[in-house]
């Protein structure tokens, strides 16, 4: 299983979220998951909507477009991202594969 997978023009990436982070980032590889940093608190879906924030504004698309898959109230979550404008500079660097033809 890796972190990233294609799904047609939708990319779905799985997520080790910290929450509380003193800024937001996308840290790195956490085991099988991106492990991504926020500085929302895990309650009232705060935390859930600092991600779909953070990802859109990475991905260049609106928030509609960015969904939470899995994992609504744990660390572990699934994101979809679906037909992504542009894919940052981390995507590549930790491996992520473009989007096949």
């Amino acid at each position: 299983m890796s972190w990233q997978r294609w799904q047609g023009e939708t990319l779905l990436l799985d997520l080790r979220v910290q929450p509380r982070a003193k800024r937001e980032l996308v840290e790195g590889l956490y085991g099988e998951r991106l492990r991504v940093r926020i500085t929302a608190p895990p309650v009232d879906n705060k935390a859930n909507g600092a991600i779909v924030t953070l990802f859109a504004r990475e991905f260049g698309v609106p928030q509609q477009r960015v969904t939470l898959v899995q994992g609504e109230k744990g660390q572990n979550k699934t994101v979809a991202v679906e037909r992504p404008a542009s894919l940052p500079g981390w995507y590549a660097a930790l491996g992520g594969l473009p989007r096949e033809a």
